[in-house]
């Protein structure tokens, strides 16, 4: 969990960022690498030279002077030194919830349009795919802060020419309801809209809240369940590292996957059988249509399919992508609902 060090202090604004740093690192040529001059010899050893005591003082001192600092999600601290003006999001969903904080935007990946469908100005520009962003198109907007995701690979490549250029930068890690809550505080800070804290956070967690209420008290009989996300090329089953699994735990269920691991690596029809789940859940990626028709053709064609207890009973679910493969952001209190309403018809109305 992020920890924050706020730290507020009035300041000039000035949204021109130096990039200089950054272009150089880009062109440099492999003959410099490993290459040290005379110069960073001796700055090295007099670096070598301060006691880390004294490090530590300059550290603090920068920190206290800065605008606002707080604890990203690989435990980076990220120091602002004034209220960002040009952000670029290297994902949708990220970029969801700047928006939500009521922040603007000068550079997305597309997935922030073809996936979530966001409204964006036309100013706002498409810098590659959140897997493969273009750092030159990057470099080209001047940005003051960029929001990284700590789950891409791509990202913390990316994350070391940001440094050297001084670009501040911040790696989030939002798989929960409680991981979405705290990128939207932090964003929220550096906005200064608290009022949308509440809003797109604070109130969705009372409705999850409120839903949660309801659920009985099932003891040792709660409901088994089968999650399944299903590709174009094959289905996996899920289990507590999933946001959906996390659902349907906090709704009282039990993943039949948590139970026997063996099924996260092999999606035995077999092993299904003898659990027989009173639900099975799945979700299409990437193209919903071949996904679903995948699905059909490796897993429903089976003829033991058919004799499942889930299956028979109706509660075989497709569920829909934007509440469950994609983070719903301020509409996670309306996927816990979603999920509620089939597994307690009785209590949800």
């Amino acid at each position: 969990m992020p920890i924050f060090f706020k730290s507020f202090h009035t300041r000039p604004q000035n949204t021109g960022r130096r990039i200089t740093a950054l272009l150089t690192a880009f062109a440099l040529t492999a003959a410099l690498v490993g290459c040290a001059s005379a110069g960073d010899a001796a700055a090295s050893a007099s670096t070598s030279e301060i006691p880390s005591s004294s490090v530590s003082e300059v550290q603090e001192s920068t920190a206290s002077e800065a605008w606002y600092t707080f604890e990203d999600s690989l435990g980076n601290p990220v120091v602002l030194q004034e209220q960002p003006q040009r952000v670029i999001s290297l994902m949708g969903s990220y970029a969801e919830t700047w928006m939500l904080a009521g922040g603007e935007l000068v550079g997305v990946t597309d997935d922030a349009v073809d996936e979530r469908n966001l409204q964006l100005s036309e100013d706002v520009k498409i810098i590659g795919t959140q897997h493969s962003p273009n750092l030159e198109e990057i470099l080209g907007l001047s940005p003051d802060f960029v929001l990284l995701s700590a789950d891409i690979d791509e990202h913390l490549q990316l994350a070391e020419t940001l440094e050297k250029a001084e670009i501040p930068h911040a790696f989030f890690k939002v798989e929960y309801f409680d991981e979405y809550l705290d990128m939207l505080k932090i964003c929220t800070d550096i906005t200064g809209r608290e009022d949308l804290y509440q809003q797109n956070g604070l109130d969705v967690q009372d409705q999850i809240d409120q839903v949660l209420a309801k659920i009985p008290e099932a003891g040792d009989d709660k409901p088994t369940v089968l999650f399944l996300r299903a590709m174009t090329t094959k289905a996996k089953a899920k289990s507590g590292d999933n946001m959906t699994c996390k659902m349907l735990e906090d709704l009282g269920t039990v993943n039949i996957a948590a139970q026997d691991p063996s099924l996260l690596e092999d999606l035995s029809m077999e092993k299904i059988l003898m659990d027989d789940p009173d639900y099975i859940f799945a979700v299409p990626m990437g193209d919903t249509e071949k996904s679903l028709q995948a699905l059909k053709d490796n897993i429903e064609s089976n003829p033991a399919w058919a004799s499942l207890s889930a299956v028979q009973n109706g509660r075989y679910v497709i569920l829909p992508k934007d509440l469950f493969h994609y983070k719903p952001n301020a509409r996670w209190g309306e996927s816990y609902e979603y999920l509620a309403k089939i597994l307690y018809p009785d209590l949800f109305e």
